[in-house]
């Protein structure tokens, strides 16, 4: 597959990456302190890839991305992806995380289970450190078994993902429900 484009680009996060193909977005990278290591990274994966501004839907993704690390509440399920030579599994994994919702989280178990491979705990946690789109295949919201954070393979690594479940005030996929109100 020929790689077109990537983009570095900076968010309060941090700098981010994101890299395409005509068919979609191929790469994503999650915020660094500097922009070197992320364009680096991207022409490593992309090899055949050329530095460029986005247009169209590549461009609604970086401004989409860069709202959401201010905090705003943001959706990627429209984003075109390019998963060319994903694995079946990986493939299905990556679909039913795009179906988390904002703040919403679920366990490998749940994940692995609702995928038809209940057994698969320790494929799936491999899974979600190849993803190679995270934020837009939202790795950072499954969960270790109980609601622990489990880990997390972008740079910062676990504290990185603790900073985006707090972003989304994302709560364990266990937690009881708040109660709205007391009446005194």
């Amino acid at each position: 597959m020929t790689y077109s484009a990537y983009h570095v680009f900076e968010t309060a996060f941090g700098f981010c990456g994101a890299g395409w193909s005509e068919v979609g977005l191929a790469r994503f990278i999650l915020p660094t302190p500097e922009a070197e290591p992320v364009e680096r990274l991207l022409r490593q994966r992309l090899p055949v890839s050329r530095a460029t501004q986005p247009i169209g839907e590549m461009a609604d993704l970086v401004a989409t991305a860069q709202r959401y690390f201010d905090g705003s509440e943001e959706t990627f399920s429209s984003v075109p992806l390019d998963l060319s030579g994903v694995s079946p599994f990986h493939r299905a994994l990556y679909t039913a995380m795009r179906r988390l919702a904002y703040g919403e989280t679920t366990t490998y178990g749940a994940l692995c289970e609702s995928v038809g491979f209940p057994k698969a705990t320790r494929e799936t946690g491999a899974a979600m450190g190849q993803n190679p789109i995270p934020l837009i295949i939202p790795c950072h919201r499954v969960l270790a078994a109980g609601g622990r954070i489990g880990g997390f393979s972008a740079h910062g690594g676990i504290t990185t993902k603790q900073k985006m479940l707090a972003l989304e005030n994302a709560r364990s996929p266990n937690a009881v429900p708040a109660q709205g109100a007391f009446s005194f």
